[in-house]
């Protein structure tokens, strides 16, 4: 038996226990998903939205959460596959990471955007501002 054998059977359970945290990752998320969901159903039944921004800011955290698990299980586990030597379950993940990845990176990019917003744009002071060399214009001065 060579060397490369021996990795590869203790790979295999070493990448169906990834297999399984990541699902078990996703399904946590999806619970979260459904809870965060009935909340704001919720408080629109009772409140009227009266959290709605709360509850907007925690499903945007959720949308990223999700975009990273989903994408970033398959290429933990295409990592973990290459290195143990499981070249076709690596490339097998590898795949799936991308096909994952492209729409999820897209749907954390506008979480996150929507979960930091950009800071108001630049106006006038708010308040009188004396400038020197001219008559004033603030009141009472």
């Amino acid at each position: 038996m060579t060397s490369s054998t021996t990795t590869a059977r203790r790979g295999g359970p070493v990448v169906g226990l990834l297999v399984l945290l990541w699902l078990v990752g996703l399904l946590a998320l999806l619970w979260w998903a459904f809870a965060l969901g009935m909340e704001s159903w919720a408080d629109q039944q009772s409140n009227g939205g009266a959290r709605a921004a709360e509850l907007g800011r925690q499903g945007n955290q959720l949308l990223l959460a999700l975009a990273v698990v989903a994408a970033g299980g398959p290429a933990l586990i295409a990592l973990a596959a290459y290195w143990m030597r499981l070249v076709r379950t690596g490339t097998v993940f590898l795949v799936l990471a991308v096909a994952i990845g492209i729409p999820a990176l897209w749907v954390a990019a506008h979480a996150y955007r929507d979960l930091a917003p950009s800071p108001p744009p630049p106006g006038p002071p708010g308040h009188c501002v004396e400038l020197s060399g001219g008559d004033t214009r603030c009141p009472g001065g």
